[in-house]
């Protein structure tokens, strides 16, 4: 009685060992990290959203419980070696399939790519929790978040601020001084490109100055073209200048 009473203890033993509290408190912080990556993908409906990347997650940190305690019964074994890594390789090549799977070509827009890749961070975090590095799967969640939430914020700050500025000025200047020279040098060197020059109009020289011309610059660059006019109006000959639309224009 007594050697059957340890014999199914010893049992018992092997049946729950790599099944205590800490693989199951693992599949749960699993549960949670990627529960809030999938709900942020469900919020901008997204086709893999809050099912796809907690499934995602929680199968990967099971997967990786399994290829470091489901083999526990093998070790010792004569001719059988045990690399628990092998699953965590198979991991990584199958999620493939899934972010492939994500991703279309639409005429020439490539859709699906932000989201594929959240698939692979959230099967990556999960293998972090079930391999039992809980504070990088944590840290690599804080990531997600900070990437796919803050870095369009940024984006958006630097298209702006280096957005390319387009448009016309138009320009009146006492003609024979040679100041179209200058003019020209003026706006190139505040890294602006020149498209076009138009000659609006052309009065008569009057007798005790020269006549006056008027040209449209067509503009483009990165330069604010309101500084550009501001410069413009201080050059010695300069009549009017403006940017066109403003005053009627």
């Amino acid at each position: 009685m007594h050697n059957g009473t340890a014999g199914l203890a010893a049992g018992l033993w092997e049946f729950g060992r790599g099944q205590g509290g800490r693989q199951f408190t693992e599949l749960a912080i699993a549960l949670l990290l990627s529960t809030a990556i999938g709900l942020e993908r469900a919020v901008q409906q997204k086709s893999a959203g809050l099912r796809t990347h907690t499934l995602v997650g929680v199968g990967s940190a099971l997967f990786m419980e399994v290829s470091q305690h489901g083999f526990d019964g093998m070790l010792g074994v004569e001719g059988i070696a045990f690399d628990p890594s092998r699953v965590a390789a198979q991991i990584v090549s199958g999620i493939g399939f899934i972010g492939g799977g994500l991703i279309f070509v639409r005429r020439n827009s490539v859709r699906g790519l932000t989201t594929a890749a959240t698939v692979w961070l959230t099967c990556a975090i999960g293998m972090a929790c079930g391999g039992g590095l809980l504070l990088l799967a944590l840290g690599a969640t804080v990531i997600h978040f900070l990437v796919v939430r803050g870095y369009p914020l940024i984006t958006d700050r630097l298209s702006m601020t280096f957005a390319e500025n387009s448009g016309d000025v138009l320009l009146a200047y006492r003609s024979g001084r040679g100041l179209l020279p200058s003019i020209l040098e003026e706006t190139t060197s505040r890294g602006l490109r020149v498209v076009a020059v138009t000659v609006e109009g052309a009065s008569e020289p009057g007798p005790d100055s020269g006549g006056v011309s008027t040209v449209r610059l067509e503009l483009a660059g990165r330069t604010d073209l309101g500084r550009l006019v501001t410069a413009l109006a201080d050059l010695d000959g300069v009549v009017k200048v403006g940017m066109v639309g403003d005053d009627g224009d």
